[in-house]
């Protein structure tokens, strides 16, 4: 299984949408807190649609937690801070991806807590800051399940 971990997500509209994305792939989708909004929010529903029934999504209080319970094969980490992108990385059933809240991305203790292999990058043109969460989750998250050959039994 795929696994995608939200670190402090602040758009609703991201998480929902990434509540579609994973319920059609079969990913796990966690919630670190504190979130800048409600699940039930009009925005969360609207995006995620109908999705929040399919999908596996769990809350965690802190990315600890979320560890603690997930057991992940490797977490990687996705930040503009590294230049090793992700088409070089080879990924495996059981491994997680982290991201970071919209406006200032994952804290750089949680970076550097990584090894330099599993900080990952998309690449982008020169003067780009960075990609909307959910389309650099989307960009990850199938190239991994790509890699896994689109294997339906991985949830």
């Amino acid at each position: 299984m795929i696994h995608i971990i939200l670190y402090e997500p602040e758009i609703p509209q991201n998480t929902g949408a990434l509540i579609r994305l994973s319920a059609n792939m079969g990913a796990h989708l966690h919630l670190i807190k504190p979130y800048a909004f409600d699940l039930s929010e009009k925005k969360v529903r609207r995006a995620g649609l109908d999705y929040a029934e399919l999908a596996n999504l769990q809350e965690h209080d802190s990315l600890d937690a979320c560890l603690a319970t997930v057991q992940p094969n490797r977490v990687f980490a996705l930040t503009t801070k590294t230049k090793r992108y992700y088409t070089e990385a080879k990924f495996e059933d059981g491994d997680a991806f982290l991201f970071g809240p919209e406006t200032r991305g994952l804290p750089a203790d949680i970076i550097e807590g990584l090894p330099a292999e599993q900080r990952l990058t998309i690449p982008m043109m020169p003067g780009g800051r960075s990609m909307n969460l959910a389309n650099a989750v989307s960009v990850i998250a199938y190239d991994a399940w790509r890699q896994l050959n689109f294997d339906m039994n991985l949830s």
